[in-house]
């Protein structure tokens, strides 16, 4: 699907974004695969407004660790790394959607 909103840049610097989380946490490569993979699977089948791009980064990142990782941050941690743009409730809203999307 065409994105109205986004760019091609707009997805570059939401990934380099994400692979610089990844090596934060130190999470599994596969982890990263995933999370891309994630993006671009719901890109394909849903509009995403450009305000609400990071929230689609960060729950894709956030299925994709309870997949792969043993241990993984706490929701609240992924919304402190988005600097509370997202709430608890907007992350749990958003995976429930990416999940029933894919």
């Amino acid at each position: 699907m065409k994105q109205e909103f986004l760019t091609e840049n707009s997805r570059s610097i939401l990934i380099d974004w994400l692979i610089y989380i990844h090596y934060t946490f130190r999470f599994k490569p596969e982890t990263l695969y995933v999370t891309v993979y994630i993006i671009d699977s719901f890109l394909d089948k849903n509009q995403v407004n450009k305000n609400k791009f990071q929230l689609v980064g960060i729950t894709a990142l956030l299925i994709a660790c309870k997949y792969h990782e043993i241990e993984f941050p706490k929701i609240t941690e992924f919304n402190y790394i988005t600097e509370n743009s997202y709430s608890k409730k907007e992350i749990i809203l958003k995976e429930y959607e990416i999940i029933s999307s894919l």
